[in-house]
């Protein structure tokens, strides 16, 4: 039986998992990902602590039994309806920390910094007061959280996008943080935000950032859907990593990563479940590869002379992502798969994980180890029942 590593996840907005399949009915002719977002607030605001932790648990048995070991939570669901403070300040940051260890997965908690609705300054909208914070509130609570780190727990810092954090905020929080701190930010997602970003800032978003910080190996630029070939490269430069969410900007109708020119130029990728309307590494790695087929009417894109397997070169590039975006070295996080399935019949080493990603939609996973803990065994996390029986009653709640 071969051992294969744990896959980490570089974006989730943990949520979002109670909404998957619930915006998918026409309500607008012209629906887009800025019709979806009001659908994603209507929910958003219905959530507490107790609800938050109950859907995280469940997302995080989920991703456990598909052969995620890790996770990066890019969280801005900070305050109460209406951004009403919680008596602690840090109670949905606290909640999902507590999902993560009730589950037993790795988790890159990423408050994210959410100060203005558009790169024109304009005011959180009444939706979006929930995510606000001014810059040295936001630094308190990353301080608070710091004292949680442990062997599965890292802090970090998002900035939501640059149309909702200006460019003072930007350096006054990068320039305060540690140096090793992972730094995520959503950007390049929309041909829209490109647009906008053009018309008030006189740049492309990814042109602005590279110009504007000091972008590195400890920055996660989340979609980066949208850029010119100059863009690509200086990212791929940059050492910093993308984190591909292929379901979810599916889902969305974001479009397609440049990435045959990425590749080409370097550059380090990674996956991610985002709004979880799939919570599976198979899914995502598999339509990272046949989204670039369909746009370049080629085969395997993502191979090369010197690693000729899709799959294998796929799983090496996502969890060489791990270290730089999420702060762990993933040292005993391992998955092993169903080797009597049918579809892994005969399989060896040379075709094992292409047979794993490209043989249907049974989830193969038949084992999970994390930091060498056993929580997955024959498919099934530990915990499975309790935790879905917490989810369901959240659900109605939140229904």
């Amino acid at each position: 039986m071969r051992t294969l590593p744990g896959i980490p996840n570089l974006h989730s907005h943990a949520f979002q998992r109670a909404m998957a399949g619930m915006a998918e009915r026409q309500g607008n002719p012209e629906d887009s990902f800025w019709t979806w977002r009001e659908t994603m607030y209507r929910m958003a605001e219905r959530f507490d602590p107790d609800t938050l932790h109950a859907v995280a648990s469940q997302l995080y048995v989920e991703m456990l039994e598909a052969g995620y070991t890790s996770v990066c939570e890019f969280h801005y669901l900070h305050h109460a309806p209406g951004g009403r403070r919680y008596e602690d300040p840090a109670a949905m940051s606290r909640a999902l920390l507590r999902a993560a260890a009730d589950t037993g997965i790795r988790i890159t908690l990423l408050p994210v910094l959410y100060m203005s609705g558009g790169f024109d300054g304009r005011p959180l909208g009444e939706r979006q007061q929930r995510f606000g914070h001014g810059v040295d509130d936001f630094l308190a609570l990353i301080q608070a959280l710091r004292a949680e780190q442990g062997e599965r727990v890292r802090i970090g810092c998002a900035l939501h996008s640059l149309r909702a954090v200006p460019q003072a905020a930007m350096d006054a929080v990068v320039s305060a943080l540690p140096r090793d701190m992972p730094v995520h930010i959503h950007i390049a997602e929309q041909v829209g935000e490109v647009q906008d970003c053009l018309a008030l800032r006189n740049a492309r978003p990814v042109e602005w950032l590279l110009d504007n910080a000091e972008v590195d190996a400890r920055w996660t630029l989340v979609h980066a859907t949208h850029l010119e070939p100059a863009e690509t490269r200086g990212v791929a430069r940059s050492g910093a990593t993308v984190a591909l969410c292929p379901t979810t900007e599916a889902n969305l109708g974001d479009g397609l990563f440049p990435m045959r020119d990425y590749l080409a130029a370097g550059g380090a990728y990674g996956i991610g479940s985002d709004s979880h309307i799939s919570v599976s590494p198979v899914e995502e790695l598999r339509w990272l590869e046949y989204g670039q087929r369909l746009a370049t009417g080629r085969r395997n894109i993502v191979a090369g002379a010197d690693s000729p397997s899709v799959g294998e070169t796929l799983l090496q590039a996502v969890c060489d992502s791990r270290r730089n975006a999420t702060g762990f070295d993933g040292e005993g996080d391992t998955l092993t798969l169903d080797m009597h399935a049918p579809q892994l019949v005969g399989a060896n080493d040379t075709d094992l994980v292409d047979r794993w990603i490209f043989s249907g939609n049974r989830n193969l996973v038949d084992t999970v180890h994390v930091a060498g803990e056993q929580l997955v065994s024959g498919g099934i996390h530990r915990d499975r029942d309790t935790i879905a029986a917490r989810y369901r009653e959240a659900i109605k709640k939140l229904l």
